[in-house]
């Protein structure tokens, strides 16, 4: 109904109502992540937790959870953009167009932005590894892309490529369900 602000009740399949924040972090966990203390407010939590692609380390994600409505991973790509704001919107924009189940946005703050959400009907360990995985991995695909938002003139500093991928387990577990990035 137009002006509505109620939402439908989206479907269960025998899942619970909510998810309990307890559990989210059990599956981080079990997942191989720490993730930070938990911040609530209103009856929502998030954590923030460390991802390394295969070639991009050390991104900052941070998982929202709403526990009637799902969960969103979001991770910033990159410091606020300067002056090239026109190509790099049309970046974002291709690349909502070229990975599915992704978006791309840019924050209050400049910030570009990478989400995966999950419906409260999907949210489980594995989903939520998955959607993790996702963020890193197409985090990697951009990577080449992404250098000059990064470092000065793009240059990638000294040793970075030498640095462990500490999420390696979580990449392999998900790569195969995440063909079309798993190669990037």
């Amino acid at each position: 109904m137009p002006g509505s602000t109620t939402r439908a009740a989206a479907p269960r399949a025998g899942k619970p109502s909510t998810i309990d924040p307890a559990a989210v972090e059990r599956w981080l966990r079990d997942l191989g992540l720490e993730p930070t203390a938990r911040v609530e407010r209103e009856g929502i939590s998030a954590w923030d937790v460390a991802v390394d692609g295969r070639r991009r380390r050390d991104l900052r994600a941070t998982l929202i959870l709403d526990p009637a409505l799902g969960a969103i991973v979001w991770a910033h790509l990159a410091p606020p953009l300067g002056d090239g704001l026109r190509k790099a919107y049309r970046t974002l924009l291709r690349w909502n167009d070229e990975f599915p189940l992704a978006k791309f946005s840019v924050a209050d703050d400049g910030r570009p932005i990478l989400a995966v959400e999950i419906p409260n009907r999907w949210l489980g360990a594995d989903e939520l590894g998955l959607a993790l995985a996702r963020v890193a991995l197409i985090a990697d695909a951009i990577f080449e892309e992404t250098r000059g938002w990064l470092w000065i003139g793009g240059r990638v500093p000294d040793g970075y490529d030498g640095r462990p991928v500490r999420t390696a387990a979580l990449l392999d577990r998900f790569s195969g369900q995440l063909g079309e990035l798993a190669g990037g």
